[in-house]
């Protein structure tokens, strides 16, 4: 047991020499790891912050049917009596808007009053206000009613007031998607740069290796020093990316909550959790080592 971490300890403090002994191309490996690194971790922090705030908002669909202007008055409550009838499990409310509440309420406000008294007659038609039940489906079944409703009679039009709701929901689903792309765009790019510089290292040292080999160096003792190293780069790398992505937290950050300040919200940005960066950092040493491993295995049969 002694002998074993008497050895992987050699090949550690070997992988830290021939980074410091080559201090511009480590930097510069782990600068191009680091950065690639730091995309993910702003785009999961934005997410992790806009979702909470998503959620609650109000996504109880609300639907408003426009009748006819020819519909007669008793048009809008027969409607929703039938509508009431038929699709009691789904409307919560239901409100008759009529066109004379309609046309006060426009003239009550300075920006439409003057433009409603040059008008010889009331534009606005009879409205039906509907609010329907909040479940997990709410938007297959705004749809799939809004799409009915337009085909009753005396019905003009049909407006669904919170589809916002839903967009913003399946834009949000639609980036956190694109980060796991994203994630396994960034594995490649650690795959590809660790892959290289591991290569570099083992034709760069090829006269070293073959003597080790001669005097009895095993394989696993060879290769142990260049698996560390390429660790090392994928842990160095997690920390510096995290590094960045703080900081480029902090103006994104500020520009984003002066926004939600002036919607009376506040959206604080903030890194992910810590046992999620510290897994990421794992994850991201482990493939650093797969990498240099796949490399040395390739570049040192000579």
């Amino acid at each position: 047991m002694l002998r074993w971490l008497n050895q992987h300890r050699y090949a550690l403090g070997v992988a830290f020499r021939r980074l410091r002994n080559q201090p511009f191309s480590s930097l510069c490996n782990i600068l191009v790891i680091s950065l690639s690194l730091a995309v993910p971790i702003v785009v999961a922090a934005v997410l992790d912050t806009a979702r909470p705030v998503i959620s609650q908002l109000p996504v109880s669909a609300e639907v408003t049917l426009y009748l006819d202007l020819s519909a007669p008055p008793e048009a809008a409550r027969k409607i929703s009596a039938e509508l009431q009838r038929a699709h009691a499990e789904e409307i919560e409310s239901l409100e008759i808007v009529t066109r004379e509440q309609a046309l006060q309420l426009l003239r009550s406000r300075p920006a439409w009053s003057d433009a409603l008294a040059v008008l010889p007659d009331n534009p606005l038609p009879d409205a039906i206000v509907i609010t329907l039940r909040q479940h997990p489906e709410i938007a297959q079944t705004t749809d799939r009613l809004s799409k009915q409703w337009r085909e009753l009679d005396l019905v003009d039009a049909v407006q669904v007031d919170s589809a916002w709701v839903q967009r913003l929901q399946a834009l949000l689903d639609f980036l956190g998607i694109g980060l796991w792309m994203l994630a396994m765009g960034v594995a490649v790019v650690v795959l590809a740069t660790v892959f290289n510089t591991v290569r570099l290292q083992a034709l760069t040292q090829r006269e070293e290796i073959a003597i080790a080999r001669l005097v009895g160096a095993t394989e696993s003792f060879v290769r142990r020093p260049f698996l560390y190293l390429g660790a090392l780069t994928g842990l160095l790398s997690s920390v510096l990316a995290v590094t960045i992505a703080w900081a480029a937290l902090q103006p994104l950050g500020t520009a984003i909550n002066r926004l939600a300040n002036s919607y009376g919200t506040e959206l604080p940005l903030h890194l992910p959790d810590g046992v999620s960066l510290i897994l990421a950092g794992i994850v991201v040493a482990i493939l650093g080592s797969l990498s240099a491993r796949w490399s040395v295995y390739r570049n040192t049969h000579f």
